[in-house]
């Protein structure tokens, strides 16, 4: 493997049967050489949960191809110090199967690989389809991660800033362009189905409809809305500086 090119290390949450895996390595081969690091399952929604409480346990199915029963996160940080040592100059997470846009970002063991790669101090990008049906394009997706990760190996993000990408499930001959957006709104319902198993124990499924987006104007629901890529710049920290000075004067 050439050591002058790019290093480029490649996670997601979608596990490693996930469908926009191979569509993505396979296109940022061309950039850089390529590192995969993934949950030996599905781990949607794991947010940036990393395990501290048990074994992680690898697999390498590949050459360039390890497999762990940890979450996206431990395989963005594992993938770093361990497999490669630190030489990598590039994470990229994903394709994810649906969509992160706005509070999706919170549970989104996507995104939450992308800000552990950021907090060790790397270029990161989290990128997904922004639809559920089984006919994903991930061809558009892939093509244009391979864009954003040329794009990022020559101009670094600010410091403790991820990128989080949303692209519309169509070819790249329809999509309407690209956006520059902020983090929209999506409504989340409060239900919760309750079942009881043979044994007479209940248990519970989260329940409800896909959560409903606000198509603010500059956000990413809106762009994805109007057949837009959405490209968002994240940060790790989010104290609210505007209510600090406020906070300082209650009576603690």
């Amino acid at each position: 493997m050439p050591k002058n090119k790019p290093q480029i290390l490649v996670v997601n949450d979608d596990g490693v049967y996930g469908g926009g895996l191979r569509p993505l390595a396979k296109a940022l081969a061309s950039v850089g050489n390529v590192t995969v690091v993934v949950p030996e399952r599905e781990r949607s929604a794991a947010s940036h949960a990393i395990t501290l409480h048990k074994p992680i346990r690898v697999r390498r199915l590949e050459k360039n191809l390890l497999i762990m029963n940890g979450t996206p996160a431990d395989c963005a940080r594992f993938g770093v110090i361990s497999v490669m040592r630190e030489r990598v100059d590039l994470v990229v997470s994903g394709i994810n199967h649906g969509a992160n846009l706005g509070a999706d970002t919170m549970y989104s063991g996507t995104v939450g690989a992308a800000k552990e790669a950021c907090m060790l101090g790397l270029p990161a990008f989290a990128i997904s389809v922004a639809s559920k049906d089984p006919d994903v394009h991930y061809a558009t997706a892939a093509r244009f991660a391979r864009t954003v990760a040329r794009r990022l190996l020559e101009r670094p993000l600010p410091g403790n800033t991820c990128l989080n990408i949303n692209v519309p499930n169509r070819p790249w001959t329809r999509l309407k362009g690209v956006a520059v957006t902020t983090l929209g709104r999506r409504i989340y319902g409060r239900a919760l189905a309750s079942r009881v198993d043979p044994r007479g124990q209940t248990y519970f499924w989260m329940a409800g409809a896909v959560p409903r987006g606000v198509p603010e104007p500059g956000s990413d629901i809106e762009a994805i809305q109007d057949g837009k890529i959405s490209v968002t710049p994240v940060r790790l920290y989010e104290t609210d500086t505007s209510f600090l000075p406020v906070l300082r004067h209650w009576p603690w």
